[in-house]
């Protein structure tokens, strides 16, 4: 475990690293415009996919780091609402765990499962409550937060999966990350 989550700066100066960073970047950017937003506090994005890819194929520290930028330029490209770093903080947060629980590890239905749900404990049920009362003063529990992501765990763990396995069949990793 302790190697999943090292900080491998030599990774970092690689450019199959840093490109399809960006790449993955401009996937998340893109992905997002196809948000469905039911108001101003309730919208579903699956910009996670592109996250979950950059976490498996370089790791926390590069997750984390894809997350924050494109969570910025998510919101330079199309507002919705105020600025607030507490939402940027969750993408970072996303792309790590990402990374810690998919990177160089075998994928299976169960390790995306017990992943999904962390980092949707984390950042949806607890963190995005906090954000959205301080920015609208919204209730800290809500049942359609809830619901949504009960509904979506399926369909993360789905997609996550079956893109993981994709990329494993046509040796996609070992193409991508950095030597």
């Amino acid at each position: 475990m302790k190697k999943t989550i090292s900080l491998k700066s030599e990774s970092l100066r690689d450019i199959r690293t840093i490109t399809g960073s960006a790449l993955l970047m401009a996937v998340a950017v893109i992905i997002d415009f196809f948000r469905i937003v039911f108001s101003n506090i309730m919208e579903i994005s699956f910009s996670f996919l592109a996250l979950a890819l950059t976490g498996m194929l370089y790791g926390p520290l590069v997750g984390g780091v894809v997350g924050g930028i494109s969570d910025i330029i998510q919101y330079i490209v199309r507002p919705s609402g105020p600025f607030f770093p507490g939402f940027t903080l969750n993408s970072i947060i996303s792309g790590v765990i990402f990374g810690i629980f998919l990177y160089k590890q075998e994928l299976t239905v169960k390790r995306v499962t017990i992943c999904v749900l962390i980092e949707g404990i984390i950042t949806v049920l607890i963190l995005t409550p906090i954000w959205l009362n301080i920015l609208y003063g919204a209730k800290l529990f809500a049942i359609p937060r809830l619901i949504r992501f009960v509904v979506m765990l399926p369909i993360k763990v789905g997609l996550i999966y079956a893109f993981g396995r994709v990329m494993e069949k046509h040796k996609l990793f070992e193409k991508f990350r950095a030597a």
